[in-house]
């Protein structure tokens, strides 16, 4: 029952900090969406039926989830208690991660205090809590990405080898067969993912005796089988299908090897907190890691996927959408490791340390809780870009446009395409390069004239949409065949617009009605996902169907 309990709080706690965020869905998650809808529906690993072949997605092991969902009829089959299965179904798995990621944290501190006691529950509830009101955690955790799988999955390799640490037996074949089938799924979850194949030998290397050399190598051997077995299959299969042996998307954000500038980006995650907590978490687990007993073992397992997840982080490139989506993974093995660190030497050390630490963790908390409370204003207000905007701005509209001037068939190019995807009737063409081989292989030779010559000579789409950076970066809007072959139907801004092909606007009359429809409708329509009501659900969004808000919620 304390275990039950233990999980209930902190769970309840990340529930309430989830409803801050409403039913925003980040529009890059409706890019794995629109992918589940395509193989659901029998038309392969394709963005849209009929549409180009390419692994556009980063993320098989949450793919398999939504398909799951969607076999059994939860996911992308309509709406449950009004809200939209789209927004339900991944948030509620997200839910359900967060649970075991506490009851992850209650079979730690169960290796650290094995009997009957109240110091499996206290870590759980702390950790717990101080995991559940780390902003980052939350939002990127019920964003409808894969954060939860893949947060869920470095706890769970932190518990299986806590608990192989504090019982003696983690050359035990399970255990590393467990490693292995863990590091597979995370991998299998994000790229950067693959790191966790490492745990296991960091942990057996970190208990190495010269007596056990030979049985270190066997189980190491095993745990890199095990990942090998369901990891090889898959990338053996990508390369059959896709052709390659990296995923689109990699390709196309032309992830390289780290520089000597990523040496500094942990740094990021210290000031995230606030440097009172940061310096008191690292002088917790210092203590912990010096002071000998049961707990050392069982931290130093906990350290391990916290190393590796920190490492993930720094080695990856930036990341445009903020609050450090590539460190879900840091946040819940900081906390843990910080509060079992604290449980296992506070105890231990005189009343006026232990009243100082108390002291200290009050103006932390305080501190780092002022922050973070601007944090969550902010991303309330002005969230990124919603699966629901992309839907109105990028699917909807054009959609609307197509009707006015009597375009029924042909593509639409914009760098926003979950959304789009799933509410469009025109093919997608990704000017991010995403989810386009051709895009992607531009991106990655920085050819930023080829990209415009496939756009404007090869593709030719019935409409362009595009904004912000992506305007600047292409040269697009920049390039004279844009004024020769395009007309714009509204631009939003200097270097943003809809703008349609010349050549398929039939006469002045059906264009002036198209205009009209952007400045009456689609502007303010766009206007209302992304700022009035950005954290918003859209219904089903089903190509051809206008998004209508159903939770006007600011």
């Amino acid at each position: 029952m304390a275990a039950i309990v233990a999980v209930a709080v902190p769970t309840l706690v990340v529930a309430v900090h989830m409803l801050a965020y409403g039913r925003w869905i980040v529009d890059d998650a409706a890019i794995t969406f629109s992918y589940a809808r395509s193989i659901a529906a029998g038309a392969g690993p394709v963005l849209q039926p009929g549409g180009e072949l390419v692994e556009g997605y980063s993320n098989p092991a949450w793919l398999a989830v939504l398909l799951l969902g969607h076999g059994i009829g939860l996911f992308d089959h309509g709406s449950w208690f009004g809200v939209p299965d789209l927004v339900l179904f991944p948030k509620g798995v997200a839910l359900l991660c967060c649970v075991g990621i506490f009851a992850g944290f209650h079979a730690v501190a169960r290796a650290v205090w094995p009997r009957p006691s109240w110091w499996p529950a206290i870590v759980t509830v702390v950790a717990g809590t101080v995991t559940a009101a780390v902003p980052s955690f939350v939002i990127w955790v019920f964003s409808g990405l894969e954060n939860p799988l893949l947060a869920l999955t470095a706890v769970t390799t932190a518990a299986v080898l806590a608990r192989a640490r504090a019982r003696g037996d983690l050359l035990r074949v399970s255990v590393a067969v467990t490693c292995g089938l863990l590091a597979a799924v995370a991998a299998l979850t994000r790229p950067d993912g693959l790191v966790y194949l490492g745990a296991y030998p960091i942990a057996v290397l970190l208990t190495l005796r010269r007596d056990r050399v030979g049985a270190a190598l066997t189980s190491t051997a095993v745990s890199v089988v095990a990942f090998a077995i369901p990891f090889g299959g898959y990338l053996g299969w990508r390369v059959l299908t896709f052709g390659r042996w990296l995923p689109n998307t990699a390709v196309a954000k032309s992830q390289g090897l780290p520089d000597v500038a990523s040496l500094a980006r942990p740094a990021e995650l210290v000031s995230y907190p606030g440097w009172l907590s940061a310096i008191l978490v690292l002088g917790l687990v210092a203590a912990g890691l010096f002071q000998p007993g049961r707990h050392r073992g069982v931290l130093v397992a906990v350290l391990v996927p916290l190393v590796l997840a920190v490492g993930a982080f720094a080695v990856l490139a930036e990341d445009w959408m903020g609050v450090y989506r590539f460190a879900t993974p840091v946040w819940p093995l900081a906390a843990l490791a910080a509060t079992v660190a604290a449980a296992a030497v506070l105890p231990k050390v005189p009343v006026r340390a232990r009243a100082l630490v108390a002291l200290l963790a009050v103006a932390g908390a305080l501190l780092s809780g002022i922050t973070w409370l601007g944090g969550i204003r902010t991303f309330r207000d002005t969230p990124t870009i919603s699966m629901c905007a992309g839907a109105q701005g990028m699917g909807a509209s054009p959609n609307a446009f197509g009707d006015i001037l009597g375009i029924s068939s042909g593509a639409i190019a914009t760098p926003d395409i979950g959304g789009t995807a799933l509410a469009s009737r025109f093919q997608v063409i990704d000017i991010a390069g995403l989810a386009s081989a051709r895009i992607a292989d531009l991106w990655r030779a920085d050819d930023m004239a080829g990209i415009r010559d496939y756009l404007l000579v090869e593709a030719r789409p019935a409409f362009i949409e595009i904004h912000g950076g992506w305007s600047t970066s292409t040269g697009l809007l920049d390039d004279p065949r844009m004024d020769t072959e395009y007309v714009p139907i509204m631009k939003t801004a200097a270097k943003s617009g809809w703008y349609v092909r010349r050549d398929l606007v039939p006469d002045d009359a059906s264009f002036a009605a198209a205009v009209r429809h952007a400045e009456d409708v689609a502007l303010p329509q766009r206007v209302r996902y992304s700022y009035d009501a950005p954290r918003s659900s859209c219904g089903g969004l089903e190509p051809g169907t206008a998004p209508v808000v159903e939770d006007p919620a600011r």
